[in-house]
């Protein structure tokens, strides 16, 4: 890739006169050898597979094997029926879309781990009820998905986008902080005002620890894929109302590796620390293993 930073990718916007996504076909069909419409069709089809998702999420009643979740996603849809929610309509549908498609991959259900499973439903979210709301074409969609993978890149290889290493702050922050920049660009903004979208949106998750209860990507992850497609869609709006990151983007995901790097390991995917080890926690793990073995 010509870009290692936010900053850099932003100046190649800029020279090329590119929005984020289209920069990022050129890119990714260089660092292939496909064609630009190839690495357009499989990012197609992987949209195709987050909108099953969403559907799948809300249509069937989600049954993962550990009994522990499912269903939340259909009351928070059946809650925005009723009337008008608190967070108004359209974040209402963006986190039970969020939650669906995370009930779909605790169900082991099909998913597209954007940027992890841990992750999956922020983008889909965001994405796909945005979609429904704008009556925006799949091509634009599948443009944004290139401006969020854009995005991602610059994370994964500056930071973290794995739990195990740098907590949820890397698995959820990074996709909401994707998700910002990616509707910025969706909604006519441009690659500067993206930019700020990510920084904006990272700041709010910074030291966000992993904590799966029972070591299973359900407890509290699914609840976090819902309130982080909320997150993403204020980021966006503050980026595009003109509010800027006042610390740059490159500079906070710089502290994301940071705080990622001194985190305890029991806060990082280990199921050591964090709600997995409150009471109930515990109480939860011993009941699993319990029925496992019986």
């Amino acid at each position: 890739m010509r870009f290692a930073n936010l900053e850099q990718l932003i100046r190649l916007c800029e020279k090329e006169a590119v929005t984020i996504g289209q920069l990022m076909i050129t890119e990714q069909a260089a660092e292939t050898g496909k064609t630009d419409q190839q690495v357009i069709l499989q990012m197609t089809e992987y949209y195709e597979v987050m909108k099953e998702a969403v559907h799948k999420g809300i249509e069937s009643e989600m049954q993962p094997r550990s009994g522990l979740t499912g269903g939340d996603a259909r009351r928070v849809h059946a809650h925005l029926q009723q009337g008008v929610p608190s967070l108004g309509e359209e974040a209402c549908t963006a986190m039970a879309y969020a939650l669906a498609v995370s009930e779909v991959n605790a169900s082991m259900g099909r998913i597209i781990a954007t940027p992890t499973a841990g992750s999956c439903g922020i983008i889909p979210g965001v994405f796909v009820s945005s979609q429904e709301r704008f009556g925006w074409s799949d091509e634009h969609m599948v443009q944004g998905l290139f401006s969020a993978g854009a995005i991602g890149y610059v994370i994964a290889n500056n930071s973290f986008v794995s739990g195990a290493e740098g907590g949820c702050q890397a698995e959820v922050g990074s996709a909401i902080g994707m998700a910002a920049g990616a509707l910025v660009e969706l909604r006519g903004g441009t690659p500067e005002q993206a930019v700020h979208a990510v920084g904006l949106a990272l700041k709010n998750t910074l030291g966000l620890i992993c904590d799966p209860v029972a070591g299973l990507v359900e407890i509290p992850c699914i609840v976090r894929n819902g309130f982080g497609a909320v997150t993403a869609m204020a980021a966006a709006d503050m980026a595009l109302a003109g509010i800027r990151s006042v610390i740059p983007s490159d500079e906070v995901i710089d502290v994301m590796l940071e705080v990622g790097s001194m985190m305890p390991e029991k806060h990082r995917e280990t199921a050591l620390g964090g709600l997995a080890q409150t009471p109930t926690g515990k109480r939860i793990m011993k009941e699993l293993y319990e029925k496992e073995e019986g």
